[in-house]
């Protein structure tokens, strides 16, 4: 069977369709990471200028180690936090991409066995033997290509489980740092 020259240019248009589309996913997610960046130069900036201040204003060591205590464990929440909205803007994309390119290998698989049935149906007798090869060719493609899909999914699944686990974690180590400092600070000024 032979593609006519319709359907080359439906297919040719449907492809360029694709494209465009991922390209705008793309963009979004670009936009969005650009957008977060900004937030937090802005914020750390503000954030510089009250800390700067703070510790202009500082009459002792003690009031200092007091200071730096305090600004400790907040850090580290922005930090986790950044962390969070990072994973969820690249998640959130990974989630796109995969939900159209699971969407054209649907629909490239309903082509290639909508070809292949109709090859079938036009196959001179006694080519069972190769038409039955290329059925079987074609299923086991598409074993494959799920099993890589389930593989991927379940690692991105650990992928996030470890990452929510570490950030945590970090968040949990640095209050008890701060907590630990704070009281430091607190026997040295008694």
């Amino acid at each position: 069977m032979t593609f006519t020259t319709e359907q080359f240019a439906a297919a040719q248009k449907a492809n360029v369709e694709t494209l465009f589309g991922l390209t705008g996913k793309v963009f979004e997610s670009v936009e969005k990471l650009v957008e977060l960046n900004l937030q937090v130069a802005k914020t750390s900036l503000a954030e510089a200028a009250e800390t700067t201040y703070a510790a202009l204003s500082v009459k002792d060591a003690q009031e200092l180690l007091s200071l730096q205590a305090g600004l400790l464990q907040p850090a580290a929440e922005k930090a986790a936090a950044y962390s969070r909205h990072l994973y969820d803007i690249m998640a959130g994309s990974t989630a796109e991409l995969n939900k159209v390119t699971e969407a054209t290998l649907a629909d490239g698989q309903k082509k290639v066995l909508a070809l292949v049935d109709n090859a079938v149906k036009n196959a001179p007798a006694g080519s069972e033997s190769a038409v039955a090869l290329v059925k079987s060719a074609v299923a086991a493609a598409n074993n494959a290509y799920e099993s890589v899909h389930k593989a991927a999914k379940q690692a991105t699944e650990v992928a996030e489980a470890n990452f929510t686990a570490i950030t945590n974690s970090a968040v949990s180590a640095t209050k008890t740092a701060t907590a630990t400092a704070a009281k430091a600070a607190k026997r040295a000024a008694a």
